[in-house]
């Protein structure tokens, strides 16, 4: 679950006192741009999309005006724009006109998890402004630290001598990059990332300004509900599938999920962060949707979200791929209980479809899961496949794919001929 973009950034460095650039939402009328545009010189036009996206600034998608005719020009360009990253294609929903922040130094920040250091991790550079990945190691400082006693002011000192930075932005980044943690820390979060902080020195000292925002919350954490967030800025789109979804959100069990191809024809309830970024990987553009439903989900929100799901994906899908790591903590047999009752209701509801269901897991309760999940597809005379814990998972994404093929090229009429469908 992600949040980018100052129009929601601004609100959380608000909590913590951090400066920021001044925002106006898509609702800005014509004469608040021209007052902003009068206090800073300039304006930045930027996209706003729903969850997180990135690369904008190198996809020309960020706007500057010195005038209002410039920003009512860069605002009809940008409001409905289309951006594509990977396999992934989201479409604007308006429009941010931020501050022009002058500045001789840009400040790269961020905290997350290090799954090198098993600790909480700062990561600074005043070569900021850039692709943190684009800069040598050198120029980069890490700093893991204890989660107990939290950032402190002497790891920001450290780090930035340490990096040669500029003596003149060290103190003010010192005195105000601790608060940031607050921020991590409170609120549930896995990542906080500034990029950049603009080193302004109106008023003659250099203060830190963040232009740039990017958020990633631990849905596991309900400390995130504290921000009171409206469910929808965490949709990809406006699709009513994952507004359906997204009514699910709770702190037990995720429900994370974006369509991929709408002309999709394998769709895939997939657990497990690595095993999403796999499936969503070799399935490209046979995939209907990527999703991540982990974290222990309970039979009744997995039975909604299998509801839903095949509500939308399967009478066009050749396969349901239910695919997954070995997981340390979720029930299968609750899981797979859920999901195959949820089949049985498609059928009675909707009718009998030609399907292939292929599936790969493991986990506590696993063979019994298998069981329930194995009896309901014989009662619905449905063709199937399991994998347990000892498959590699590429080697079962390769099999659903060639089963898809076989559905594609007469498989899917000898399913229908079987379950008596013209």
């Amino acid at each position: 679950m992600q949040l980018t973009g100052m129009l929601w950034g601004s609100k959380l460095l608000d909590l913590v006192e951090f400066p920021h650039s001044e925002v106006l939402g898509p609702e800005a009328s014509v004469d608040e741009i021209k007052e902003l545009i009068q206090k800073n010189g300039e304006v930045f036009i930027k996209p706003v999309f729903k969850g997180g996206v990135g690369k904008k600034g190198k996809s020309g998608l960020i706007g500057r005006a010195r005038n209002i005719e410039e920003a009512l020009r860069e605002k009809e360009r940008l409001y409905f724009v289309t951006h594509t990253v990977g396999f992934h294609k989201v479409k604007a929903d308006g429009v941010t006109f931020e501050g022009g922040v002058p500045a001789k130094y840009e400040v790269y920040f961020s905290i997350s998890e290090s799954t090198v250091y098993r600790a909480p991790t700062m990561t600074i550079t005043h070569h900021g402004g850039v692709d943190i990945e684009e800069l040598p190691k050198d120029k980069i400082a890490e700093v893991p630290f204890d989660p107990l006693t939290g950032l402190k002011s002497f790891h920001v000192s450290n780090a930035l001598e340490q990096l040669k930075a500029p003596a003149e932005i060290i103190s003010p980044l010192v005195q105000n990059l601790p608060r940031l943690w607050d921020l991590y820390n409170n609120y549930g979060m896995l990542l906080l990332e500034l990029n950049p902080i603009r080193m302004s020195g109106k008023g003659g000292r250099m203060v830190p300004v963040a232009c740039d925002i990017k958020c990633m919350f631990d849905l596991d954490d309900p400390a995130w509900k504290r921000l009171q967030l409206p469910a929808h800025l965490f949709a990809s789109d406006y699709s009513e599938f994952e507004q359906e979804i997204n009514q699910l959100r709770t702190y037990q069990g995720q429900s994370d999920v974006f369509i991929m191809n709408d002309k999709g024809c394998i769709t895939a309830p997939t657990f497990g962060g690595g095993a999403n970024a796999m499936v969503t990987e070799l399935l490209g553009d046979e995939a209907t949707i990527s999703s991540d439903f982990g974290g222990n989900p309970p039979y009744a929100k997995m039975n909604d979200i299998s509801r839903i799901t095949f509500k939308y994906w399967l009478p066009q899908s050749n396969i349901l791929f239910i695919i997954g790591g070995k997981a340390n903590n979720t029930d299968i047999y609750e899981t797979f209980r859920a999901m195959a009752d949820g089949l049985k209701w498609f059928f009675q509801t909707h009718g009998p479809i030609p399907l292939f269901v292929v599936v790969g897991r493991g986990g506590p309760n696993l063979i019994q899961g298998m069981g329930y999940l194995r009896d309901t597809l014989d009662s619905l005379g449905l063709p199937y496949r399991f994998f347990g814990h000892d498959s590699a998972m590429s080697e079962v994404i390769n099999y659903a794919l060639k089963v898809n093929d076989w559905m594609k090229n007469g498989g899917k009429e000898e399913i229908k001929a079987k379950l008596g469908i013209k």
